[in-house]
């Protein structure tokens, strides 16, 4: 018990900067998902897009397009998946030569010294971060395949089904496209915090800066973005102006 005791009392920072940045990162997480419900938003208007998309989708034959859009889309989620590997492999060296990177850092203004337990606890949350983003990115590019066979058995013009069928069809595909754009998209937020998480090597109060400045970023990136603005504007030239 006093054990326990005197790590809370040398540890009370790092722990409220670790307990700050969870809420950070999983709230706004969970705040985009709840949020792009009801308020436009870059999640929420890209599924409109994909749901127009789907809809063309069913009145053309030839989709050789389409599907050549969907693999760009899997190159890109591929890239992230394998960079993160590299990621992964740096991290481990890092891990193993934890002497020679707190030397490294010594001489930087205002960072606050840890133990060789606290330096390799902060690089085994950046190893979690990058296991969790390395998840997202595989299972959105798994997705983005499902989307390819579903566009592949999607029902032809020629073909004698219904309007609803073809509807239904259509969101069903949209929405599998956009579950895998959201799993791509949470990798990359992932990406972006981690980057918060250099700051805890330097000073946990600069850790938590940082992370409200992410989620700042995101934030604006996400709900009051120029290119969220563009992507709303009306097809109608004259709303335009």
């Amino acid at each position: 018990m006093d054990d326990i005791s005197t790590f809370l009392t040398h540890n009370w920072l790092n722990l409220a900067a670790l307990a700050w940045f969870l809420v950070c990162f999983r709230g706004y997480i969970f705040y985009v998902k709840r949020k792009s419900l009801t308020t436009p938003c870059l999640v929420s208007v890209m599924h409109m897009y994909r749901q127009e998309w789907m809809r063309r989708v069913m009145e053309r034959e030839n989709r050789i397009a389409d599907t050549s859009a969907i693999a760009n889309l899997e190159r890109s989620v591929s890239f992230f998946a394998s960079t993160t590997m590299l990621i992964l492999a740096g991290l481990m060296t890092v891990l193993g030569s934890t002497d020679k990177a707190i030397d490294l850092v010594a001489d930087i203004p205002f960072v606050v010294m840890a133990t060789r337990q606290e330096w390799e606890l902060k690089i085994l949350l950046l190893i979690v971060l990058f296991i969790y983003a390395f998840f997202k990115f595989t299972w959105s590019l798994r997705q983005y395949g499902f989307v390819s066979v579903m566009i592949g058995g999607a029902p032809l013009p020629e073909e004698q089904v219904s309007q609803q069928v073809r509807q239904v069809t259509a969101d069903r595909i949209a929405k599998m496209a956009s579950k895998a754009a959201n799993n791509f998209n949470t990798g990359l937020r992932t990406y972006y915090f981690s980057q918060a998480v250099l700051g805890w090597f330097i000073n946990p109060i600069l850790f938590m800066g940082l992370a409200t400045f992410i989620v700042y970023i995101l934030y604006r990136r996400e709900f009051k973005s120029s290119t969220l603005h563009i992507l709303k504007m009306s097809s109608d030239p004259e709303k335009k102006r």
